[in-house]
């Protein structure tokens, strides 16, 4: 019952996100050859500055198909789509129900049970969010003549994962401060554009990046795994999960 209540309250959420990725990764792969033709011209752009920089960039690493899935997916549309449903599934809660609060309380099971199977069945939509779109790139990639590995994608998929729940766990922790959707997914997408806006600021920054496990840089450009940004990214969304336990806990209804 408690999952199925929980499924109920994302399911549209899920099911707009599953749609949307899905489409995005087509898009990507079945217009890469397209894109190919385009690349001569954004090399030849003598735009200057940080935007320039960056086009040249990205047409550089769009050369070979490995660095065009990962700057075009990995490293922008998969790690922001990511972030907004990651904090769309982590928003809503008890307190957020129109008047179902008192019947969610009356069931027989405690505040903490409740809590944790919220965070889990959305735990769950977010894992299928990351991992279905990523790995139907080596699925379609051989219908336009080109190959990904499909533990790359797995690797990629794992970082998004692991770096997104830090937002689904502060949205779902937000939830239980506030007792409406909006401020809960505001304050989290706020908070989220200050930790991508501040590397591109403060170029120091950079290595300690949130977004930067989310998009498994790391991995990309030396094959190693992203273990410290990982670990500290699953404790903080452990705390951020507990501190809303706890209030769950605390919270007199």
């Amino acid at each position: 019952m408690l999952w199925y209540k929980s499924w109920l309250e994302t399911r549209w959420r899920f099911l707009i996100g599953i749609v949307l990725l899905v489409c995005s990764v087509a898009a990507l792969v079945m217009t890469e050859p397209q894109v190919m033709k385009l690349l001569p011209l954004a090399r030849s752009m003598g735009t200057s500055g940080p935007l320039g920089q960056r086009i040249r960039e990205s047409a550089q690493l769009a050369l070979e198909y490995r660095g065009y899935i990962w700057s075009q997916w990995f490293g922008q549309n998969a790690r922001q789509l990511g972030t907004l449903f990651a904090v769309l599934l982590g928003t809503g809660g008890m307190l957020s129900q129109s008047g179902g609060v008192l019947f969610t309380l009356s069931m027989p099971a405690s505040r903490r049970r409740l809590a944790g199977v919220r965070a889990v069945a959305g735990l769950v939509e977010f894992f299928v969010l990351a991992f279905v779109p990523s790995l139907l790139i080596p699925l379609l990639s051989p219908s336009i003549g080109e190959r990904y590995s499909v533990s790359a994608a797995l690797i990629h998929a794992g970082c998004l994962f692991v770096g997104g729940t830090v937002f689904f766990s502060l949205a779902f922790l937000l939830s239980t401060v506030f007792s409406d959707l909006w401020r809960p997914l505001m304050i989290a997408l706020l908070i989220a554009a200050v930790l991508a806006m501040c590397p591109q600021i403060i170029r120091e920054l950079e290595p300690y990046s949130l977004f930067r496990v989310m998009s498994g840089e790391t991995y990309f450009r030396t094959g190693a795994l992203p273990w410290i940004g990982l670990l500290v990214s699953a404790a903080i969304s452990a705390g951020l999960v507990y501190a809303a336990t706890m209030n769950t806990e605390r919270r007199d209804f």
